[in-house]
């Protein structure tokens, strides 16, 4: 049996496996879609050089687009280790035989690499490597019979996650250190904006990501009435398809003589005026959620940051209101879906009565982060 744990940090093979950039929010985020500039396309040596060398640059860049700039990036660092691997047993990587292939995946198996990585690996070096026996690699029947097989030998293994509770953090939400919103940190209104747009939304941080302030894509009603949101244009959803076909969100106010006048305080769009309002004067992307301090105050938030709000806002409901939080489990391994998955609501109220909010696509789907 192979333990799922995480190999030594300096291990060669897995030197692509830290985070590009830092998350955070002081220091922005490396690929922001809107503050950065588009890059030139990075050819792998050998392989595109053959294949696109004679060909147009503005074909290359459109063959090239037809993988995500994520995904091309994953690749080139996971075929520049094959290839180093390779060298150092003195393997063509390009025409190495299959048994090449499944040896290099055994090494990565045995430090203790989860299948899903792997999976990865097969992907770079099967759009690099010329077929074999007229398939390619990710397509060999030794590979998918390997990649099942390490599958059955070191399942995923989810975490118990304690129970949190979204009435006690939407009770702490109507406090301090959130309330009053005028004059909180501009860290904890921020929080609480994205906390209550990713609860009455449903979305994942992925899509709460690409929202603007573009005036094309975010429009205010009359008196702040309501308020639609629209992704920036050319935004591809990691799902396209139901529920998340739809990217618009049309949020309604919460009216003030339907509820006390406390659950006023949990009113998305009042929230995000105001925050609108509060960064204008200072912002530097379009994007909606920006950095709010440190050298990189009105950037770009990255995804990843934008998930640690969330956690962080809850983490803080649980303080303010003395409880313990258990949220400290995300630390040990436990996946933000994990953890959403374990909420449930104490007692109904006006807040989730007029928002439809359910306790099932609110655990599956708020802090989904691989938007």
């Amino acid at each position: 049996m192979v333990p799922r744990t995480n190999a030594p940090r300096d291990s060669p093979f897995l030197a692509d496996s830290s985070e590009e950039g830092s998350t955070d929010s002081e220091r922005g985020h490396p690929i922001a879609p809107v503050s950065r500039p588009l890059e030139t396309t990075c050819l792998v040596p050998g392989w595109d050089a053959e294949v696109l060398g004679d060909l147009p640059q503005g074909v290359v860049d459109t063959i090239t687009s037809a993988r995500a700039q994520s995904t091309r990036h994953a690749y080139a660092l996971k075929w520049n280790l094959f290839v180093e691997w390779c060298s150092s047993h003195q393997e063509d990587p390009r025409r190495c035989p299959i048994r090449v292939v499944l040896s290099f995946l055994q090494h990565g198996l045995e430090r203790r690499l989860s299948p899903s990585t792997l999976k990865v690996y097969v992907a770079a070096t099967s759009a690099h490597h010329d077929p074999i026996e007229g398939k390619s690699v990710g397509k060999h029947d030794l590979v998918i019979r390997f990649l099942r097989g390490a599958r059955r030998l070191n399942p995923p293994r989810p975490p118990s996650v304690p129970s949190w509770h979204l009435s006690l953090v939407l009770t702490a939400l109507r406090q301090a250190p959130f309330e009053p919103l005028h004059s909180v940190e501009l860290k904890f209104h921020s929080m609480k904006t994205l906390l209550l747009l990713a609860l009455v939304s449903i979305k994942r941080v992925g899509d709460l990501h690409a929202f603007s302030v573009d005036e094309s894509c975010l429009e205010f009603g009359p008196a702040d009435s309501q308020v639609t949101l629209r992704p920036r244009p050319g935004y591809v959803p990691k799902v396209p398809t139901t529920p998340f076909r739809d990217q618009v969100v049309s949020l309604q106010a919460l009216p003030p003589e339907e509820a006390e006048p406390a659950l006023v305080l949990l009113c998305p769009v009042r929230a995000l005026r105001w925050y609108v309002d509060r960064t204008q004067s200072f912002r530097t992307s379009d994007q909606l959620f920006v950095c709010f301090r440190g050298r990189q105050k009105g950037n770009a938030v990255s995804k990843q940051r934008m998930a640690h709000w969330i956690v962080d806002a809850i983490t803080l409901a649980y303080q303010a209101q003395g409880v313990p939080c258990p949220l400290p489990a995300l630390a040990h391994g436990a996946s933000l879906t994990d953890i959403c998955s374990a909420a449930g609501w104490a007692t109904p109220n006006t807040f989730a009565r007029f928002y439809s909010l359910r306790v099932e696509p609110v655990s599956s789907c708020v802090l989904t982060s691989n938007g």
